[in-house]
């Protein structure tokens, strides 16, 4: 990814609460997806990437509740969209959270 810059909008650090992280996460798949981010690393949006069966619909609302969570960031270059764990920003604002859902 060359740009690498948030086109989707995410709330701002300050905003995010706990509840609705703990909620975005509260659905099996988005755990996984949580788990699959964790290298920090930006991950193909493509659905085949993922492997779950579902449809893409419900892969889009999945990404989406994670990214309006203040979880996920979404990056676009050109035509290719990737997933991002905004790891730096969760763990300032809630020390030790994602480790410990990682380790759950």
């Amino acid at each position: 990814m060359s740009n690498n810059q948030p086109e989707y909008p995410i709330p701002d650090l300050a905003v995010i609460e706990l509840v609705d992280v703990l909620r975005a996460l509260a659905d099996p798949i988005r755990l996984q997806i949580l788990r699959a981010l964790a290298d920090g690393e930006p991950h193909p949006k493509s659905m085949t990437e993922w492997g779950f069966d579902v449809q893409k619909s419900t892969m889009s609302h999945h990404f989406k509740t994670m990214r309006e969570a203040g979880l996920t960031e979404t990056l676009v270059d050109g035509r290719t969209h990737a997933i991002r764990l905004r790891r730096a920003a969760l763990d300032a604002r809630f020390p030790g959270l994602i480790d410990s859902l990682l380790a759950a």
